[in-house]
C-alpha cells in the first residue's frame, strides 16, 4: 500500500476517470459552478463535502466553488481506483456550517478561506464538528488572505494554534509516503507551507483541521488529464489529496 506509485499510471487512471466523467456529467461540468447538483442523500459511504459561504472570489463568481465540481468529483474517484475504499462517485455534497447534516460526514472541505466568512451559528457548529472527531481541509489561498483564514476560524477554535508540519508528520505517510511535499502553488509565485489544528494544541495528537497555505492543490485536481500543469507536479498533487483524505476517514 506504501510503495510509490507509478507517475504515469497514475495520470493515466486520472485521465481516464475525467473522460469518463466528461461524458456522463456535461451538464455538471459546463453549467451552473454555483450549485451544479443536489446533495448526495446519506447512505453511510463517503463523499466528497464542500462549504459554501457568502463572499467573492476572482471573476465574480463566489469563492467557495472554486475547481467545484470537477475536483470534488475527481479525487474520490482516484480514491476508489486506488484504495479499498468505496466512496459515492459522479457527486458530492455543499453545505452550509449551519447545516446539522455536516455531522454526517467526517470530512469539510472550505476552498479560499482568504474570503471565507463565518456565522456565529457557524462558528459553533464547526467547533462541535471538529471536537467530535471531525476533519477539515483548508485550501487555495496565500499571502495576505492568511488573515482573514485566521480571524474566521479563530471565531470557532479561539485557543487554536496554527503548527507548521512537514515531511514527517503522518498525515504524509497515510497512503503514499510523501518525502518531498513541496508541491507549488500552480498559478502563483509563493512557497507552500503546510499547517496542523491539533486536538489541545498538541502536534503528536489527532490533527482537526490541515491548511494548505500558498498553495491551491484542487486546481491540479480539477485540471488534471487536460495537459495544463506538469504530469509529476499534478501526481504529487493527487497523492497529498488521497493522503488527506485517508488520514481524515482513520483518525
Amino acid at each position: 500500500m506504501r510503495r510509490p506509485f507509478p507517475l504515469i499510471l497514475l495520470l493515466a487512471i486520472v485521465t481516464t476517470i475525467q473522460a469518463g466523467s466528461a461524458v456522463a456529467f456535461p451538464q455538471r461540468f459546463y453549467g451552473s459552478r454555483e450549485a451544479a447538483y443536489g446533495n448526495v442523500p446519506y447512505n453511510g459511504k463517503f463523499t466528497f463535502s464542500r462549504i459554501r459561504y457568502g463572499g467573492n472570489g476572482f471573476f465574480g463568481r463566489s469563492a467557495w466553488s472554486h475547481d467545484y465540481p470537477r475536483a470534488d468529483e475527481h479525487l474520490p474517484a482516484l480514491m476508489e481506483a486506488l484504495t479499498s475504499l468505496r466512496p459515492n462517485l459522479g457527486a458530492s455534497n455543499v453545505f452550509d456550517l449551519e447545516d446539522p447534516e455536516i455531522f454526517r460526514h467526517p470530512i469539510l472541505y472550505v476552498s479560499e478561506p482568504g474570503a471565507w466568512t463565518i456565522s456565529a451559528e457557524g462558528a459553533r457548529n464547526l467547533r462541535a464538528f471538529l471536537l467530535k472527531g471531525g476533519f477539515i481541509m483548508f485550501d487555495d489561498f496565500e499571502a495576505e488572505q492568511w488573515h482573514n483564514f485566521e480571524a474566521a476560524f479563530r471565531q470557532a477554535m479561539p485557543e487554536a494554534q496554527f503548527i507548521e508540519i512537514d515531511e514527517r508528520h503522518p498525515i504524509f505517510r497515510s497512503f503514499f509516503v510523501i518525502e518531498d511535499i513541496n508541491v507549488p502553488h500552480p498559478l502563483v509565485r509563493v512557497d507552500p507551507i503546510y499547517y496542523g489544528v491539533f486536538e489541545d494544541n498538541d502536534p503528536t495528537g489527532r490533527m482537526l483541521a490541515l491548511v494548505n497555505y500558498n498553495n491551491d492543490l484542487a486546481e491540479y485536481w480539477e485540471w488534471s488529464g487536460q495537459g495544463l500543469f506538469p504530469v509529476d507536479t499534478t501526481n504529487e498533487a493527487w497523492k497529498l489529496g488521497i493522503n488527506y483524505l485517508i488520514y481524515g476517514l482513520t483518525h
